[in-house]
This record gives structure tokens, sequence and C-alpha cells, in this order.
């Protein structure tokens, strides 16, 4: 019996251990793996279970229902595919399988290599730089739509301009979008509706689809239409993943058909509503012009009234009407001062007059012809008539024997 027993490990240790190892290898978590699928099984979680096989080996795979709901390739059991994942581990079951996050179809790998010959060559001759790009009209009066008849993009994209903007005028070019002769059609339907319709900008679509139901548009002869198109083109081509050439080539890129017409309109809405706004603002600039015109208006009127004739006669009447008060009051002051002098000087005289003298007795003796006064005994003689003045009369006198 060996003096120390072997380490050994438990069934969950080395599967984990194996795990780690797989999940670990960079080549393993992000490659392609190409077969035929078998034992495909569609439970109803959601996830989808299979196997790819080839002449010596089988993989399982799994598809977790998030994964599977985005899908646009239909598994088939007997159908060659190529996936893309992740190997790991299923512990429980003690098996290694590949977890699938993209499906194509066996015939999309070459078509994904000349897909990106094309690429890298088209934008070697510049098709694809940001100069040649033009911008989208904002208000397009005509609109062409370059697709399908009969697709389901068709009624999409027409219930959206029907909805968004109803003015605009919108012109079909009918083409096939998938197929053999779809490349040469889509290409001579652009020519055909620029130089018939002269549309303000084109919209180029079609519904989702495999790669391959998508080639038509990944064709050079559709990419050097679209470039020499004169009119702005917007592509709206399948799913918001797909990528075509003509989306590299045109001015503007749309996730879906849907969306191709919304951004070639402008929403009805949100123009009745920035009418409304205008409007506001047009009603409340013309209220401010008014009252400006209404002030100065109220101005010249006052100014118009006062340099009339009419307004200088009031004037010059008010202005008379005030001088003459203004007189009238000067001459009553005056005459009110001239007769305080009068009367000082009435009352002055009255203290000086003679007659104020004969009031107290005196007298004012004259010669009988009042030619001289009698001041003095020696200005008459003995029989001269005189005149003597009282303060209440005249009367007449003879000179007598004056006294020595």
């Amino acid at each position: 019996m060996p003096l120390f027993q072997p380490y050994s490990l438990t069934v969950s240790e080395v599967t984990r251990y194996l795990r780690q190892l797989l999940e670990g290898d960079e080549l393993l978590q992000e490659l392609w793996v190409e077969g035929e699928v078998c034992n495909l099984s569609r439970p109803a979680s959601g996830h989808i279970y299979f196997s790819l096989k080839d002449s010596s080996a089988v993989l399982r795979c799994v598809i977790w229902r998030s994964t599977a709901q985005r899908l646009r390739c239909r598994l088939q059991d007997g159908e060659a595919y190529q996936v893309h994942g992740s190997i790991g581990v299923y512990e429980a079951g003690g098996q290694y399988q590949l977890y699938v996050d993209q499906v194509r179809s066996a015939g999309e790998g070459a078509l994904y290599l000349e897909f990106m010959r094309l690429k890298a060559r088209l934008e070697a001759e510049g098709l694809f730089d940001i100069e040649r790009k033009r911008p989208i009209p904002a208000w397009p009066r005509c609109i062409g739509l370059v697709t399908s008849p009969s697709g389901a993009a068709l009624q999409d994209m027409l219930n959206t301009l029907r909805r968004r903007f109803p003015l605009a005028e919108v012109i079909l070019a009918p083409t096939a979008v998938q197929g053999e002769g779809a490349p040469e059609a889509i290409a001579h339907a652009l020519e055909q509706i620029n130089a018939i319709a002269h549309p303000d900008v084109i919209l180029l679509a079609r519904g989702g689809g495999s790669l391959e139901d998508l080639w038509a548009f990944n064709d050079e002869r559709v990419a050097y239409a679209v470039a020499a198109s004169p009119a702005p083109v917007i592509t709206g081509i399948g799913h918001e993943t797909d990528f075509t050439i003509a989306d590299f080539v045109a001015d503007l890129r749309a996730p879906t058909p849907t969306a191709a017409a919304e951004l070639a309109t402008p929403d009805k809405e949100d123009l009745r509503a920035e009418l409304v706004e205008r409007a506001a603002g047009l009603a409340r600039g013309l209220g401010n012009v008014l009252f400006v015109h209404r002030w100065r208006l109220d101005g010249a009127r006052g100014r118009l009234k006062t340099l009339s004739p009419l307004g200088q006669i009031q004037q010059k009447r008010l202005r008379l009407d005030d001088a003459a008060r203004r007189a009238f009051q000067a001459v009553e002051y005056h005459l009110s001062l001239q007769t305080a002098l009068l009367s000082g000087v009435k009352l002055h005289l009255g203290a000086l007059s003679p007659f104020a003298v004969l009031s107290r007795g005196y007298a004012i003796v004259t010669r009988e012809d009042e030619a001289a006064l009698v001041k003095q005994v020696s200005d008459v003689a003995p029989g001269d008539k005189l005149r003597v003045r009282v303060s209440d009369g005249v009367f007449g006198a003879q000179v007598t024997q004056p006294d020595e």
C-alpha cells in the first residue's frame, strides 16, 4: 500500500477547470463555425438548441431567447450555416457547447468578403467622402420613392409621408429590389426619376432580409447611380443593423424605410406649433409697433394743434388775456398808489391852505379889485374900499383912519 494516496478531484472541480480553460482561450471566445444544422429544437422557453455537424464531428449549440428574437436568418435542419459565438461548458451535463449570437447562411461568408472588397474600392474612389454629401431640403415639394411597388416598405413610407407632410408631391419609380436584375433596375429607376420628375429628395428603400436579399444594394452600379443622382438620396434599407454599399454612398442613411420618410420631411404638428408661435410673435410685434406709432401720432397731433393757426390764436388770446389781466392789475395798483399819494398831498395842502387859517379866525384882505393883498397898514389909505375874505365868504369894507 503506497505511503501517500494520489490527489483526486471531484467531477465538479474537473468540469469547472475545463470550463475555465475553454473560456479563457481568446480564440474560442470569438469564432465563426460552419456546418450543417441537425437536431434542431425550439422549446416553449424561446431558446434554440441544435447541433452543427460535418463529415466527422458534431458540435452542440445554444441560442438564448433574447438573441433568437433578433435573428433574421431562420434555421432549418439539413441546411448549412455559419454561426458566431463562444465556446463554454455546460457543467450539469459535462458537455462543451457553442453559445451562438449571430447566424448567417453558408453563402453569406463569400458575399461578406465581396462586400468588404467593393466597399474598400469605392471608399478609395471617394464615393463615401463626407464632403460630397448634400444637405437634405427642409421643405421638399417633390419626393421620389425608388422601391418595390408591392413591398411593405412602400406603404410604410406613404403612411409616414401622409401623416407628417401631406403637402409634398410623391412620385414612385417602381423597381425590383431583389434578384439578378435588381441592381440594373434600381440604377435605371434612379436615373429616370431624376430625368422626369426632378424631385427635391429621393428615398431608396426596401424592407429587411438576409444578406442575399439585400445584395442588390451592394452592387457597384447602384452605388454609382446614387452618387450621380442630382437629387440627394436617403436610404432606408432593411433593419437598423443592416448596412449596404448604397448606405455609405447615400447623402443620408436611415435605419428603416419609415425612418427615411421621417428624415425627409418636417412634421406637420411641429410646423403647426411653430406657426402658432410665430403668429403670436407677429401679433405681439404688431401690437408694439401700433403702440409706438399711436404714441408718436398723439405727440404729432399735440404739436400740430399747438402750431396750427387756431392753436396760435388760442395761445395769443391766452397771452393777451393774461397781459390784460396783469395790465389791469397794474393800473389798479397804480391808481391805488396815486390815490394814496393824492390823499397825502390833499392832507398836506389842507394843512397849508389859507382857508384852514381863515377857519381859525383870520381873514384875507385885498383891495376891492383883488389885485393885491393888504399886508400892512401902509398898503391902504383912508377911504379905500377893501374886500375881506373870511372862512365862510367875502364882504366889502372901507378904510377909516388907521390906528397909530
